[in-house]
């Protein structure tokens, strides 16, 4: 089952343009959130929504669409 979520994350990607400013609105809107929790490698898209995922204590696909949003917000 993890190998399928791992799979279904190598789809997401993280657009990189200015992570730092996306990860800075997201700890707006959620204050929780640490910059170790948003600590972003490239490649490593699995880590970070497993750690969002776990600080915020949401479902994954919610996680996906917080960050799908953050990055479109910030284009």
């Amino acid at each position: 089952m993890d190998n399928l979520k791992q799979k279904h994350d190598a789809t997401f990607k993280i657009v990189t343009g200015d992570w730092g400013l996306q990860s800075e609105k997201l700890q707006e809107k959620y204050p929780q959130l640490t910059d170790a929790d948003l600590k972003y490698e490239s490649g490593q898209e699995h880590a970070l929504i497993v750690r969002v995922e776990t600080r915020l204590n949401k479902k994954r696909e919610e996680i996906m669409n917080i960050l799908l949003k953050s990055q479109t917000l910030n284009a």
